[in-house]
Formats: structure tokens, C-alpha cells, sequence
């Protein structure tokens, strides 16, 4: 049985050697706080997105009413108005707490000092203040640290060209909500769904692709009446756990964390993050996503700011209002980092020690197609398979080395199906499909192969 942090130490070097994550600009000494998504990663990443899309956009569960939900897509600018931080709170108050110690010149988030004391194996101590959890030395009293990116825009480097590189994919949404409305025909209660790259400018970036400067999110944004918010609230508190149980994440391993009302953001009527136990917080949790009811701050901080009207017109009922907002915010980026985390498993007694038992909807490949040896007629029929196989599945045809060492390269992908041509196949046109799981094989007709694929993936 392995420590969770040797599953840690072991997954991120699995994810270096088969092409699931790389550091960014590694032939430069690499950046800190960014990575770069290799063949198998970003297939991951891809699948694991359109699969949300699908959820939220495409076919949204129905409503506490039994009825469908309306929630349309958007695709907005990284950089936006610089007003809109303004309004959004985010130029004067999106700061950490930040403290340098005094002996080894190391940066902490205060907030993150005890975190940091777990992950470095090292007991809390019981003073106040905290020394610094790397040497123990004495630490500066807290001090803001804002966490955009500046740029600038023009040929004038000067105040009146200064942006910022978006934190939050939210923004973007709330300044299309009228463009929205007037182009749409959604009525209220509607949602707004957006993935796509944000910036933060983290001081301690760590624990893999958990907290990055670079990242992508999976965000929407629920309009609905005052009155509802509550409702809609605790509705998408448990649609969102349901989510990330279908996609493969045990529910064990997942917690609906209620902040307390003393905590929680000035605006908000409530909010819950959704956690995961990753090996790293092990045995606590740590953020996955998280569920805010922001009542009508955002919009009406625009409304404030731009002198736009953006109140809505309930014609039913004769009433303008300012709609609430349900949040839904979770990391793309620390959704794949959940999938692996939850996928990986470490066995002695099989082919590779090291494999991935990713949902097979979601793995990066779903079929392997071998010839058992590279002759005898075996790679003409097996090639003829994967053509046609690959129009329908994402397939990978490999005839090189032992049989055994092909079943663990693509155990080590998660690839669930693995299909061998070998003599038999040439006599009595059948072949052996291996599932990733059991490891065990079983003969199928060569013309039911795309079937029998089929089927099992409807069953998920």
C-alpha cells in the first residue's frame, strides 16, 4: 500500500513519462505555476470539457420543477475593460495576505501556513503567530498582495493603457448578460456557461497542476428571481456533486464544504465548495469547485459603474428587477488533476505496476488494436481494424515489442480496451478484446467489434 504522498510523488512522474503533463518551457529550467498538456493530457482535458458542456449547455438537467433548463454558451474576451475589475471588486480587493520570513526570505500566504506545515510532513506548532513552516524563523506582519496580471494595450505604455489578464471567467458573462438577453430570447431563470484560461498571479504555486498561474474554468452563471435564489442555491450545490460523480470520482471521496456565514464573501447569500481528498490533503479535502449564491452584487456593480440599465423585465408578473446569481465555478485544470488522482492505481501482480482506471468515456484513448506479431498477415487485418474503428472511437495502433508490454503502455493511458489479432483471427475471423480493469479477455466476432465497444460505453 502506498503513502499517499509516494501515490503523489509516483502520479506526477507517470504523467512526465506518458505524456499527460509537462513543465512549461522545460528546456529553459521550466516557469513555476506553469504546465503544458501533452498528447495524452490534453485528450484528457479535452474530453473531461465537452463533457461538462454537454451537462451544462447542451442537454442542462431539469429544474426543481421537473422542467428543462435554459443555459446558453459564451466565449468572451481574456482581456477586458479594465473598468470591469473596478466594478467587480477585484483592483482594490483581490489580494492575499502575505507574510516573508525574516530568516530564509521565503513568501507565505498567511492563510496557507498550517496547509503548508502538512504538506511538508511537519507538526503544527501550538505558539501564535506562526513561525515560517520552512525554517522556523520569524515572519513579517501580513501585507496585500494583488494577484492580476498587468498588461498593457497600444503603443503608449502608460496609466490609461493598463489592463489586466482575467482572473475569473465570471466577468465576462455578467458584461454580456444584456447582449445575452436581446439576442437569445431566454427568459429568466437562464444560465450562462463559459469555459476558458484565467490568470492569477500566485506567490506559492504548488501541489502539480492543483494551484497554478495559468488555468482553465468551467464557470456559470444562474440568473434567477430574488425570491428563487435559495432554492436554485441548494439545487446546484447537489446537481454539482452529482457531476463529478458521474464522471468517476467516488462520492467518499468528495465533500460539500458550507462556509460559514462569517466567512463568506460580503455579497453572498451562501456558498459551498465541493472538495476532494487528494493525496496531498489527505486525510482532509481540498477545493474542487465552488457553488455561490452572489445575489445581485455583480450586476448591479456594472450597472453602477457602466450607467447601463441591466435590470430585467418580468412581463408575466409586471415587475423590473435585478436578477440573483447562482455560481457554479469549477477548475478544468484541477478537474483533470481529480480524475487522475482518482484513477490511479498501483498493482505489482499485473502487466504495469502503474495504471489508470479512468471512466472509458473519458480516457484519452478508448481502444488499442495490436497484431499479436508483426507478420503472418496479422498487421493487414489488424490496420483494416483500427481504419475503421477510428472513425468512431479514438484509437492507438501499436505492433511493436511483447504483447504484455503493449497491454501495460495502455494501461498506463487508461485505455479501457485493448483488441488482438492473432492466428485464430486469420482462421476463424474473431479476436481477443482485454478489458483494462479485470485484465481479463475475451473472444469476439471481428465484425462485432465496434459493437461490442459500443455497448459498453453506453452503459456508463
Amino acid at each position: 500500500m502506498l503513502s499517499p504522498s509516494e501515490v503523489m510523488t509516483r502520479l506526477v512522474a507517470l504523467c512526465k513519462r506518458r505524456g499527460f503533463v509537462f513543465p512549461a518551457s522545460e528546456i529553459y529550467g521550466g516557469l513555476n505555476g506553469f504546465w503544458d498538456f501533452g498528447p495524452l493530457g490534453v485528450q484528457l482535458k479535452n474530453r473531461l470539457r465537452d463533457n461538462w458542456w454537454r451537462a451544462m449547455v447542451e442537454c442542462p438537467p431539469d429544474g426543481p420543477d421537473g422542467r428543462p433548463l435554459s443555459i446558453v454558451g459564451l466565449d468572451s474576451a481574456i482581456i477586458q475593460h479594465p473598468r470591469t475589475w473596478e466594478a467587480s471588486g477585484h483592483v482594490g480587493g483581490f489580494a492575499d495576505p502575505m507574510q516573508t520570513c525574516r530568516k530564509c526570505k521565503k513568501l507565505v500566504r498567511s492563510d496557507h501556513i498550517a496547509d503548508l506545515y502538512r504538506e511538508l510532513g511537519k507538526p503544527l506548532p501550538e505558539s501564535q503567530p506562526l513561525p515560517c513552516p520552512y525554517c522556523g524563523g520569524d515572519l513579517t506582519e501580513p501585507r496585500q498582495f494583488n494577484l492580476m496580471f498587468e498588461s498593457r494595450v497600444g503603443a503608449v505604455e502608460d496609466d490609461a493603457s493598463k489592463v489586466y489578464l482575467r482572473p475569473e471567467t465570471a466577468q465576462g458573462i455578467f458584461l454580456n448578460y444584456k447582449n445575452v438577453l436581446d439576442t437569445s430570447r431566454v427568459k429568466i431563470p437562464f444560465g450562462v456557461a463559459q469555459i476558458g484560461k484565467s490568470f492569477r498571479n500566485e506567490v506559492t504555486p504548488r501541489n502539480f497542476i492543483f494551484r497554478t498561474r495559468e488555468f482553465e474554468q468551467m464557470e456559470m452563471e444562474f440568473f434567477c428571481a430574488p425570491e428563487d435564489g435559495m432554492t436554485w442555491y441548494e439545487f446546484w450545490v447537489a446537481e454539482r456533486l452529482r457531476w463529478w460523480e458521474s464522471v468517476g470520482v467516488a462520492r467518499a471521496n468528495l465533500f460539500p464544504h458550507v462556509i460559514p456565514a462569517d466567512e463568506v464573501a460580503h455579497y453572498s447569500k451562501g456558498t459551498t465548495d465541493i472538495e476532494y481528498k487528494y493525496p496531498f490533503t489527505d486525510p482532509h479535502f481540498g477545493e474542487l469547485e465552488g457553488v455561490a449564491y452572489r445575489t445581485d452584487y455583480d450586476l448591479t456593480q456594472h450597472q453602477t459603474f457602466s450607467k447601463t440599465p441591466l435590470d430585467y423585465i418580468d412581463q408575466e408578473n409586471s415587475r423590473r428587477y435585478i436578477p440573483h446569481v447562482i455560481e457554479p465555478a469549477s477548475g478544468l485544470t484541477r478537474g483533470v488533476l481529480v480524475l487522475l488522482c482518482e484513477g490511479y492505481r498501483y498493482d505489482e501482480s499485473r502487466a504495469s505496476p502503474e495504471w489508470l482506471k479512468i471512466k472509458p468515456s473519458l480516457a484519452p484513448i478508448t481502444c488499442g488494436i495490436f497484431p499479436l506479431v508483426n507478420k503472418d498477415g496479422m498487421p493487414e487485418v489488424a490496420e483494416k481494424l483500427y481504419r475503421d474503428l477510428r472513425r468512431r472511437f479514438v484509437c492507438q495502433y501499436d505492433p511493436k515489442q511483447s504483447i504484455g508490454k503493449r497491454y501495460a503502455r495502455m494501461d498506463e493511458a487508461g485505455t479501457p480496451f485493448c483488441v488482438t489479432v492473432d492466428g485464430t483471427t486469420l482462421t476463424d475471423q474473431t479476436v481477443t478484446i482485454r478489458n483494462r480493469d479485470t485484465a481479463q479477455q475475451e473472444r469476439v466476432a471481428l465484425s462485432q467489434v465496434e459493437a461490442y465497444i459500443t455497448a459498453r460505453l453506453g452503459r456508463e
